[in-house]
């Protein structure tokens, strides 16, 4: 008796968890005898309606299988050693310089300068064994050797190399038949989504790490194209080349840099950057890249205040290459280049970027704003060259001025005197000045689009500015010609 009446209530217990499971999953379930099933469902639709949200379905799954994912793209992923001529005295290892041929090193025929290895990774994108990886892991390599996930072992060729994106393209020798790794669009990708790096960190080929991408569009200091994914999947010395692939196994990334010091910080090229230069690495071995022709630089709070834009974003023309695709296009200094084929330029760096992705004599649209109008301009682009750095010093304050010739420009809160050539040189500040992008030296050539050839010119500039503005300077600094903005104090 006590065991029936025990079974009932189980019976009774997990009857009524069914209901309540029925429930949460979606499905009614019905407490309410029969006989009032009728009233409920009368009270319910004198009801009210009740609003509800509805969300969009989420691009990634909560949760995927990524044993398998990473059972899928491993035949893709391959292992790289390259082979450098070691730096060392000509015809002996370095470890038997120090201890000697019976101190353990591996001895090299005289004559011949000692090789070292290192290690990379890479990723195939095409059956008859095209493999992409950084150029900084086959630079000045002496010989490839890449070994894929069934153990072979293909001596390969560097076919093109792209320094400025750290983008190499190599081609197995006697390879076919390789299975390939599709590209996905890394413009797609979103923060937070899941991804997986697949490479060779310190030796261990395959080694499979799952994360995050934590940011996009990272400037590291590492190119003049930097646009990286940073991604908290542990990324390692070996590691560079190696894909970095979404959930669908999908390469949207090139695993290429780690942060010295940082715990869980890696960086990875964009795939969108390696289709814009793969058909040029492929058919020319090098990249081309197409040149507007001039210089420009960030808009700031201020800048934007003076220029009356409705944020700091776009990039400032500075100065303009004579002759140059900008120049011949009409684009003029103090213009605000807001789109490159109508993709919004947010910040400055992108300029670099937008027009570069175009081919030397390609047309391309840009989008300026120029005394608060918006315009387009066509414009046929040049070559680029290999930029050459910027060795010019900057002017600095003549140590001969004569105190009498030194004048004050109060509104501006500077000390000034005139410049040899023309234009106004600030030599210092009046106390409790507060400028910020004005530095001793510069050469003051406009204020608010009129030209200052003197100090004169100066004074009468600084007559029409109004307290509370802010004054639009172009200034001189060494070689390089760009824009300040200069907050003129209330009185």
């Amino acid at each position: 008796m006590i065991q029936a009446v025990s079974y009932r209530s189980h019976a009774s217990v997990l009857a009524l968890l069914a209901a309540l499971a029925l429930g949460g999953c979606g499905q009614q379930a019905h407490a309410t005898p029969p006989s009032t099933q009728a009233a409920a469902a009368s009270s319910q639709a004198a009801a009210p309606p009740v609003s509800t949200v509805t969300l969009p379905p989420a691009p990634v799954p909560a949760t995927f299988d990524v044993a398998a994912l990473s059972e899928r793209v491993k035949p893709m992923v391959v292992n790289i050693t390259t082979t450098h001529e070691s730096q060392g005295p000509e015809g002996l290892d370095p470890f038997d310089f120090f201890f000697g041929p019976q101190g353990g090193g591996r001895g090299n025929p005289r004559g011949q300068r000692p090789t070292q290895t290192a290690l990379g990774t890479g990723f195939i994108i095409d059956p008859s064994g095209y493999v992409v990886t950084n150029e900084h892991v086959i630079h000045d390599a002496s010989g490839v050797r890449v070994r894929l996930a069934d153990e072979r072992e293909f001596d390969a060729e560097v076919v093109g190399r792209d320094p400025k994106l750290d983008l190499a393209l190599l081609h197995l020798k006697g390879a076919s038949g390789l299975p390939v790794a599709p590209l996905g669009a890394s413009d797609q990708l979103r923060v937070g989504e899941h991804v997986l790096a697949v490479g060779n960190p310190f030796g261990l080929g395959h080694t499979v790490t799952l994360g995050i991408v934590s940011a996009k569009a990272r400037a590291i200091g590492a190119g003049p194209y930097d646009d990286f994914i940073q991604t908290d999947a542990s990324i390692n010395p070996g590691n560079s080349g190696g894909p970095l692939f979404n959930w669908r196994g999908e390469v949207v990334g090139i695993n290429t840099a780690i942060r010295a010091g940082a715990n869980g910080i890696g960086f990875a090229i964009p795939i969108d950057a390696l289709k814009d230069v793969l058909p040029q690495l492929r058919e020319k071995g090098f990249v081309e890249r197409g040149k507007l022709g001039l210089l420009f630089q960030p808009i700031t709070r201020d800048l934007a205040t003076a220029l009356r834009l409705d944020g700091p974003r776009g990039a400032l023309v500075a100065e303009v290459e004579p002759g140059g695709a900008a120049a011949r296009a009409g684009i003029k200094p103090g213009d605000v280049i807001v789109k490159v084929n109508g993709v919004p330029i947010n910040h400055a760096e992108e300029l670099r970027r937008n027009v570069a992705r175009n081919a030397p004599g390609s047309e391309i649209a840009v989008t300026v704003v120029r005394a608060q109008k918006q315009q387009e301009i066509v414009a046929k682009l040049d070559a680029l060259q290999d930029e050459e750095g910027d060795a010019a010093g900057r002017d600095r304050p003549s140590q001969g001025a004569r105190p009498e010739r030194q004048l004050s420009a109060e509104k501006l809160g500077i000390q000034v005197s005139e410049a040899p050539g023309g234009g106004v040189r600030v030599d210092g500040f009046a106390s409790g000045s507060n400028v910020q992008e004005i530095e001793v030296g510069d050469v003051i050539l406009e204020v608010n689009g009129a030209p200052v050839k003197d100090v004169a010119g100066l004074r009468a500039a600084i007559a029409k500015l109004k307290d509370g503005s802010v004054a639009l300077l172009k200034v001189r600094r060494g070689k390089l010609v760009q824009f300040a903005a200069v907050p003129i104090p209330a009185r």
